[in-house]
């Protein structure tokens, strides 16, 4: 579903360029939950957006289900991702005067989701938002933000998920909802690739790769590093 190859990535600073990537390959199959650690600045957060499409590299391909996606134009790019791709991020990044229902539908504002209110409605449902579908984020605990925001990611049916410490902020309980639901999106199917400093978060994925500073150094299984 996602295939990385000798994606490089130098950033320009005032103390000169800072190489955070280089040379790195990484492959993350249909069905299967990827966890990403390392320590701040090795390059994380960098690859999950190259491997979303929106950072451009200074060298590699990115494919997701085999479309390379720097070979596309801007908005072919920006429609592939729509279609694609879902994002969970730490700070939810929700539309704070919607309710919780039409910010699970706001994907489809983008990209034409046929059942798209169907599709809301179960979801809301499912991540046990029901009682809360009108409330608008200001309304909600910090873990009913973070589960409509998944809830948003998957509306559109994506085959890859790609979540940025999506429990950083949330107490045990929440995140083990959170987690649950990655992992279950996996088991049927999906791809995930998620970037967390949690080790228990990790321990949560089928395989973890550990990034150190400026190159990856290895790729470990059964939840260590």
């Amino acid at each position: 579903m996602l295939e990385i190859r000798n994606l490089s990535k130098t950033y320009r600073g005032p103390d000169g360029p800072l190489t955070v990537l280089r040379g790195l390959d990484l492959d993350v199959g249909a069905g299967e939950f990827v966890a990403v650690q390392g320590r701040s600045g090795c390059g994380k957060t960098t690859l999950l957006l190259a491997a979303g499409g929106l950072l451009h590299p200074d060298a590699g391909r990115v494919a997701v289900a085999g479309q390379d996606l720097y070979a596309l134009s801007a908005e072919a790019r920006t429609r592939f991702r729509a279609a694609r791709i879902g994002f969970v991020f730490q700070q939810f990044h929700l539309i704070p005067y919607l309710s919780v229902l039409d910010n699970v539908l706001s994907p489809a504002l983008a990209l034409k989701v046929p059942d798209a209110r169907v599709r809301a409605e179960e979801l809301v449902a499912a991540l046990g938002l029901a009682a809360r579908r009108h409330h608008v984020p200001a309304q909600l605990s910090t873990g009913e933000r973070q589960r409509t925001a998944l809830a948003r990611a998957l509306l559109n049916r994506p085959g890859l998920l790609l979540a940025d410490e999506p429990t950083g902020n949330l107490d045990r309980d929440s995140a083990d909802v959170v987690l649950g639901h990655l992992a279950d999106f996996a088991r049927n199917g999906g791809a995930v690739l998620l970037v967390t400093h949690d080790a228990e978060a990790a321990a949560r994925a089928q395989r973890v790769v550990r990034l150190e500073a400026r190159e990856s150094v290895g790729v470990g299984g059964g939840g260590e590093p």
